[in-house]
């Protein structure tokens, strides 16, 4: 049972990338400004899913349990008694980006640890390279409901849309220009995301070859490198 947990765990990633990419796709849905609850509910959904695959403390996921059961409720009782105001988008905006921090590094923890190489190497990576997307999106979404004016210059103006398609042309350094951050701290946050998306390639990759190099080595000829056959 031991080891049927753990290969499903290990397998799971397909599952966790499966579910980030439900997100991206709830959240390129909304033309306006406005988080979606169900876009919220489907990430912490994401969230307890990873922690269970990457194998995390019991307490925390069980405390992943709790947050999901009280947001559950929660939107069901705003959504009926239609009280839905700019408290709770930031609250949703908020709550999204501690999500997605969350997740990120669970997923790196985890494969840091094992360090095997292959494809679940590589889908956790994957999952982990969107998730930081996704959270300079709701920082973006954050600046947008706190500023009196837009933060975003560009076709889609400051709807969720154009914030995503801003986050992830900016970490992945594409930069087609069409979208630009207005003022000195949206351009200062759009750089660092720029910054960390080529630093978390560089770190990724390094990992990997890592892992696949240590992978490559015998056994006896590791023990014999660290001296306890001597």
């Amino acid at each position: 049972m031991k080891r049927l947990t753990t290969a499903l765990r290990h397998a799971g990633y397909w599952l966790v990338f499966a579910l980030i990419a439900l997100s991206y796709v709830l959240c390129a849905a909304q033309e306006g400004a406005d988080p979606s609850a169900i876009a919220f509910l489907a990430q912490l959904v994401t969230l307890v899913v990873v922690l269970w695959v990457a194998d995390a403390e019991l307490g925390l996921q069980c405390a992943s349990w709790v947050l999901l059961a009280v947001a559950v409720l929660a939107v069901v009782a705003v959504e009926i008694a239609g009280t839905r105001g700019r408290v709770v988008d930031l609250v949703l905006a908020i709550a999204s980006a501690f999500a997605c921090v969350l997740a990120a590094s669970a997923i790196i923890a985890h494969r840091m640890r094992l360090r095997r190489p292959g494809v679940q190497n590589l889908i956790a990576a994957v999952s982990a390279y969107v998730l930081v997307g996704m959270l300079f999106t709701f920082v973006y979404n954050l600046a947008a409901q706190l500023s009196p004016a837009a933060v975003l210059d560009g076709p889609h103006g400051d709807s969720f849309r154009g914030q995503l398609f801003f986050s992830f042309t900016t970490l992945t350094t594409v930069g087609y220009g069409n979208v630009v951050p207005v003022g000195p701290v949206l351009e200062s946050v759009a750089i660092t995301e720029a910054i960390t998306g080529q630093l978390f390639l560089i770190v990724t990759i390094a990992s990997m070859i890592s892992a696949r190099g240590n992978a490559s080595i015998p056994e006896h000829a590791s023990s014999v490198a660290s001296g306890t056959d001597l």
